[in-house]
Order: C-alpha cells, then sequence, then structure tokens
C-alpha cells in the first residue's frame, strides 16, 4: 500500500516536523459499493482500511440533497477541524490539488460534510482524483493524519448510485407526515388534487410502512344534518384507513375520528368555503 501513498500525500502542505500517519485503499483493494437503494434512501460505500468506512449518502426530498459520512474506529476525543483537498495521484504529474472544504470534527460523532462539499467530492472521484481529509492527531500532538479515497473502481458503482439518485421520490417523509384530503359534496369521493396526495403517501408507504401512529379525522360541511354529517366523516376517514391497511400499515396503529359537522375551518355561507370544510386530515408519526 506505501507505493502508492508516496505520490499520493506528497503534496499536502504538512510540517517538516510533523509525523504523517497514512490510511488509503491501495489500487489492487479499492473496493466501491451500493449500501440502501430504495425510493427513500441511496448510499454508496468505500472501506478504508485500518480506519472505517467513507459513505456519500441521498435522501428522498423536494431538493437534491447529499451528505459525505466518515464512519471512524476511533472517534474524535475533542472538537477541531479537518481540511478536504482533492489530491491527483501520481499517474497525473503536474496536477495540483484543490481545496475543497473544511470538516467539522465534533468530540464521540463520525466527520460529515454537507451537500455541496460532498458533491463536489463526487465529480473529483470520477475526474480520477483523490478527495482527502488531512487533520492533526487528536491521540498524538506530534502526528497529522490523511484519509484519502481511491477513485479505483469507483465508475461502476457511482453509476449504480447515480441511477439510485435519479429514481429517488422527490418529497420526504415530513412532506406528507401532515396532509388534508378534501372531498365533493356529500360524498367520500375525493377530489382530484386529494387522489393525488393520496397516491403520493401511497408511493412513500410502499418503500417505508414503519409508522407508529396514524391519526384520521374526517369533518363535513353543515349541510345535511348534525348525525348524517357525523357518519360520512367517519366514512372518509374509515376509507383512509382502509387504504393504509392495503399498503401494509397495521390498523392497530390507525386512530379513526368522525368529527361531522364541528371544528369548521370556514365559513359555510358560500360553496368555495364549504368544500373547505369536507376533509380528512391524515397525522403520520414514525420512530
Amino acid at each position: 500500500m506505501k507505493k502508492y501513498l508516496i505520490g499520493l500525500f506528497c503534496l499536502l502542505p504538512i510540517a517538516a516536523s510533523a509525523n504523517l500517519r497514512e490510511y488509503s485503499a491501495s489500487v489492487e483493494n479499492s473496493e466501491w459499493s451500493l449500501g440502501d437503494q430504495t425510493r427513500l434512501t441511496c448510499e454508496l460505500k468505500h472501506p478504508i482500511p485500518g480506519y472505517g468506512m467513507a459513505s456519500f449518502v441521498t435522501e428522498a426530498s423536494k431538493q437534491l440533497n447529499l451528505e459525505f459520512v466518515l464512519d471512524m474506529l476511533r472517534l474524535p476525543n475533542r472538537y477541531d477541524t479537518a481540511t478536504v483537498y482533492s489530491v491527483p495521484p501520481k499517474w497525473m504529474p503536474g496536477e495540483l490539488q484543490k481545496t475543497i472544504g473544511t470538516m467539522s470534527l465534533r468530540k464521540q460523532y463520525d466527520g460529515d460534510l454537507p451537500s455541496d462539499s460532498a458533491w463536489e467530492m463526487l465529480t473529483e472521484l470520477e475526474k480520477g482524483y483523490y478527495p482527502t481529509i488531512y487533520y492533526q492527531d487528536w491521540n498524538n500532538r506530534y502526528d497529522s493524519v490523511a484519509v484519502a479515497l481511491n477513485s479505483s473502481n469507483f465508475d461502476q458503482s457511482y453509476f449504480a448510485f447515480s441511477q439510485c439518485v435519479a429514481n429517488l421520490l422527490p418529497y420526504s417523509f415530513e412532506d406528507i407526515a401532515y396532509t388534508v384530503l378534501s372531498y365533493k359534496k356529500n360524498s367520500v369521493e375525493l377530489t382530484n388534487y386529494s387522489k393525488r396526495r393520496l397516491d403520493m403517501i401511497g408511493d412513500y408507504l410502499k418503500e417505508d410502512i414503519a409508522l407508529e401512529l396514524v391519526l384520521l379525522d374526517g369533518y363535513t360541511d353543515s349541510y345535511g344534518g348534525s348525525w348524517n354529517n357525523e357518519q360520512l366523516s367517519i366514512r372518509r376517514a374509515n376509507e383512509i384507513r382502509d387504504f393504509f391497511a392495503a399498503q401494509g400499515v397495521d390498523t392497530t396503529r390507525i386512530e379513526v375520528t368522525g368529527h361531522g359537522e364541528k371544528r369548521h375551518v370556514s365559513p359555510n355561507d358560500n360553496e368555495i368555503s364549504r368544500a373547505k370544510n369536507r376533509r380528512v386530515i391524515i397525522q403520520l408519526a414514525k420512530l
């Protein structure tokens, strides 16, 4: 492994008196693999022998996101800062290293980088560079540490990771955890917009049914008689309960309440206002 590391780290700004401990996979042993691959999470992993695991993780969201996580075998015992470089390997003579950013090292926590720096690391790996994290050792004041990601054998796993990212749901659990469904007059038929919202929830539950609690509260407008309205609100909520059960949610975790024409959110003096009162509120919670 050392013969590959000599060329890799010679450009780093290390004080002459410092001892450098170097961690990196060799070209022959460089491994990239996929971790989680769902429509909720994508993970690209790279073992660093003797040090730990480097991972790139992105999750379903309205905005594309990415986090780099450095899972260390020996966690920091103090707060510090590491510098992240993009270092050219020895087979790129004349190329210069570039600074990607800084990583906060928190006591007893893995290291991580935000989205912008994480994406930059991926693009540097794609070009054949070695993203390298450099810091003063927290266990030995005379040592510095350099941890490099080897770009060998990267392309195939990165392509599969990119395909996973392209297939992520364009929303997160937080985007659907509180949803208001609207209904057509005097019926259990959802409006077209609410049908699409319920389909979104269904697509999410196909990937993650681990809900701790589902609260369904049904409401009506004030037309049709109070008893009839209470029964209608219960039927509306029960249909949504049946939908969740069909997706695999444990019915013992679903609570249904029909409020009828109580707790209006809008006056009932015109059709537009009454339509706002015909609703089922979905509240989802998970550990």
